[in-house]
């Protein structure tokens, strides 16, 4: 049986610190149950003394999470510890992260102290905390730069104050995988008590190497990881959930395993994306849109062989319904021969090869091909659902509520609606339902400039989810409501 790792979730508070990314206390309430759902095993809910908000979702988080332990992070200081003490008093289960910089670096030009005050301080806040609450998790800032004598030190000493998890961050993503798995392994080798207390790893991705770095530090003994979804967090982020535990799961010889349910990731990974407004690179690992998407003839042909020719992970396994087979110029005959099978066309092989050259001519055109242009190549008529935006308006403002009204040719007639939304963007798309009556999920929305100055070009950038298949809308536009009207448009064009 493999040993237990622990999943230490700090979204809500290290991921929740990057600029313009900010949740209320009801958002963070959505993320956090969520995360109960993913089964972590603690959530780090906030920073309480920060501000009022923070402490306000550290106490409604405690009331309304049961299983994962709640915990509350702390400079070291004793205002500190008692805001996190008093914001902690609804958990079930609890836990005060308290630390101070263990690096020359931090102790000289961040504290402007020394080792000896710098070590003292961290001591006498372990021993406070300790009063209050028995779960006390200890970080030493900085440790990916720290001497490792000084910081076995500290670690020796915060464990006999009473810490029960010791937090050895790589706080600026500096480390390599060896020299942190190094560290790691030096203070299992030299510090005396250190088997009275879990190790854990908290990795930053300034070099690209947080997942590698947490992965690294498990195999020399660490048993608690410190992660965000998405990777998120300041800077570069943090070490990404998904990443870790695919990994561990992916990799039988790994000696270790987690607790996460990850039918659950693909939810979580949008669920933030969405409330955060940081939409997840498309070639992000685990669950970026193509992480499952295949568009090269030679990847398509090897999967629709066997899925594992080119996929090491089940995409179910990560709440992901199915492999994306897209067509474009470098599809083979092998998925476009899928593709036409799926709409009911049995071709012989020489049939196959006058659509295919027929195909290619139009795939260098459009880019990617769809369902209509199947059907199109095969001699059927233009279909009667085309959708066209004739006429979009717009009122919005404070304290106005955001309202649209749209005029559409479908199904070779006009329409006209209007409605009611959260915004002008969310208003289009409720008047746009109204006519063409389909129930879609909007899965991601990215604005983007083309283009420069007071005449700037907004580009919108759009994915849909219908009945378990993904489809995805581009529009442009110097008016971004426009733009983002015509790339819900072209979803839904698809999908029709």
């Amino acid at each position: 049986m493999k040993n237990r790792v622990f999943i230490f979730d700090t979204t809500l508070r290290d991921g929740e610190q990057v600029p313009g990314c900010q949740l209320n206390t009801v958002e963070k309430l959505e993320v956090a149950k969520l995360l109960e759902d993913l089964r972590v095993d603690i959530i780090e809910a906030g920073f309480p003394i920060s501000s009022p908000g923070d402490f306000k979702s550290v106490v409604e988080i405690s009331k309304a999470v049961k299983n994962p332990v709640i915990c509350a992070l702390t400079r070291a200081r004793r205002e500190d510890i008692d805001a996190a003490v008093e914001s902690l008093k609804f958990a079930k289960r609890k836990r005060i992260h308290t630390g101070i910089g263990s690096s020359d670096m931090h102790i000289k030009y961040k504290f402007n102290s020394t080792r000896e005050k710098v070590l003292d301080l961290g001591v006498d806040a372990v021993r406070y905390a300790k009063k209050f609450i028995e779960d006390i998790e200890f970080y030493a800032e900085d440790a990916g730069r720290a001497d490792n004598a000084f910081l076995a030190q500290m670690v020796e000493e915060v464990i006999k104050a009473g810490a029960t998890v010791i937090n050895i961050p790589d706080t600026t993503g500096y480390c390599l995988p060896w020299e942190f798995g190094a560290k790691i392994k030096y203070l299992f080798e030299n510090v005396k008590n250190i088997d009275k207390a879990i190790i854990s790893v908290h990795c930053h991705n300034d070099l690209g190497m947080a997942t590698a770095n947490s992965l690294s530090g498990v195999l020399n003994g660490a048993k608690q990881v410190e992660v965000t979804i998405n990777g998120i967090g300041e800077r570069a982020g943090n070490t990404s959930l998904e990443e870790v535990v695919m990994a561990i799961r992916t990799h039988k010889d790994i000696p270790v395993d987690t607790n996460i349910n990850t039918k659950k990731i693909h939810e979580a990974s949008r669920l933030v994306s969405r409330l955060m407004r940081m939409p997840v690179q498309p070639n992000k690992a685990i669950v970026g849109r193509n992480a499952f998407a295949h568009s090269s003839g030679i990847h398509q042909d090897g999967v629709l062989k066997k899925r594992d020719n080119y996929e090491i992970i089940n995409p179910q396994d990560v709440g992901i319904a199915s492999s994306s087979i897209i067509l474009t110029a470098r599809s083979g005959r092998a998925a476009l021969k899928h593709k036409l099978e799926k709409l009911g066309y049995e071709l012989a092989a020489q049939q196959l090869n006058q659509v295919y050259q027929q195909f290619l001519v139009l795939a260098d055109k459009k880019k990617e091909i769809n369902q209509e242009d199947l059907r199109l190549l095969m001699g059927e008529k233009q279909s009667n659902n085309s959708v066209k935006l004739l006429l979009l308006e717009v009122v919005c403002g404070s304290p106005l509520t955001p309202m649209a009204s749209v005029k559409l040719m479908f199904k070779g007639k006009e329409y006209t609606a209007s409605a009611t939304g959260n915004g002008p963007v969310d208003a289009a798309f409720s008047a746009i339902n109204k006519i063409v009556k389909k129930t879609v999920s909007l899965e991601e929305y990215l604005v983007q400039a083309i283009t420069r100055g007071s005449d700037d070009m907004g580009k919108v950038h759009i994915q849909l989810s219908h009945k378990g298949d993904i489809y995805y809308g581009f529009g442009a536009d110097t008016d971004i409501v426009v733009a983002s009207a015509k790339a819900y448009l072209d979803g839904l064009q698809k999908i029709l």
